[in-house]
């Protein structure tokens, strides 16, 4: 679905916890989740702490859709 969704212009960043299932289907942005079964929040750190980590990630993520890409990028905790 990534992919189709690009092939009209539209930047997509793909969210997911198996980086290299990302790589394979071709995503261009890719933000590496926290865990399998959590990929956007951590259960054990309480419900305000898991807020703050998908607050993070969501920006991560728009940050990415504004970052161009020549290639498949993955896009690190430290890149912005």
């Amino acid at each position: 679905m990534v992919k189709g969704i690009e092939k009209y212009g539209i930047p997509v960043v793909h969210m997911a916890t198996v980086v290299p299932i990302s790589l394979t289907i071709g995503a261009n942005r890719i933000i590496p989740g926290v865990g399998i079964p959590y990929p956007l929040g951590d259960p054990t750190q309480g419900e305000v702490d898991s807020k703050k980590i998908r607050r993070r990630m969501v920006k991560r993520a728009l940050k990415a859709l504004q970052t161009p890409v020549a290639e498949q990028t993955v896009f690190e905790k430290d890149d912005f």
